[in-house]
């Protein structure tokens, strides 16, 4: 079994396990002692990802950690780089403790919508603090982010990641759903990164946008828009 790295902080020891997703880092805790669930087993050191990122062509055998974003632009989101964004999580570590954590300044109007499996979670300013995660937990939360950057010259760029589900110096398999939802009316999608392959689907529609990506280590995707 895997063995958590411990940290030190104002004398507590905890277990950390890390997700960065979207500007934001989930961070499960357990106190001081705590040995990790069943669902924090993960796979012996031969076989984990270091580092390169790496696309998948199949699911693992067990369910993996599926991250879901659903972004809007609007017209005003032109001027202010601010987009609606609703993000799901299922299959979350079980754990005692956890956080999802955002950028100071890059979020407002953050709330839990939903969760299951889970007995509390709450804001506490740019957070969501979430306690006693079981098997099978459910978490979905909406907020305002400043995620849209004028690029000059009519040009826009949308940038998301890195997403990652890290444990100790090691990467391990994670699925990605996004929807981003645009006016194509004002804007004209010019460009994304990665490009399509094996383990990361593109489905373009009019005004729609949807990326799906089963991988191991960090990803980073970028979509570039033109101004009609």
């Amino acid at each position: 079994m895997a063995r958590a790295a411990i940290i030190i902080r104002g004398g507590a020891i905890a277990m950390i396990v890390q997700l960065i997703a979207y500007a934001s880092a989930l961070t499960a805790i357990n106190p001081a002692g705590a040995e990790p669930t069943e669902e924090l087993e993960f796979q012996s050191a031969s076989q984990v990802n270091e580092g390169p990122l790496t696309f998948l062509g199949k699911q693992p055998a067990k369910p993996v950690h599926h991250h879901q974003n659903r972004i809007r632009l609007d017209n005003a989101s032109l001027s202010t780089g601010w987009v609606s964004l609703t993000q799901c999580h299922d299959n979350l570590d079980q754990v005692l403790r956890a956080q999802i954590t955002f950028r100071e300044g890059f979020v407002r109007d953050l709330k839990v919508v939903s969760s299951s499996q889970i007995e509390s979670a709450w804001i506490e300013d740019a957070s969501v603090q979430l306690r006693n995660v079981g098997a099978g937990a459910r978490l979905c939360i909406e907020a305002q982010t400043q995620a849209l950057k004028n690029a000059g010259n009519g040009y826009f760029n949308l940038a998301n990641g890195p997403f990652m589900r890290k444990f100790l110096d090691g990467y391990y398999p994670m699925r990605v759903s996004m929807d981003i939802d645009y006016p194509a009316g004002l804007l004209k999608l010019v460009d994304i990164s990665p490009i399509q392959q094996t383990g990361f689907d593109i489905r373009l529609e009019p005004g729609r946008i949807r990326l799906e990506a089963l991988f191991e280590g960090e990803l980073r995707t970028l979509l570039q828009f033109e101004r009609l």
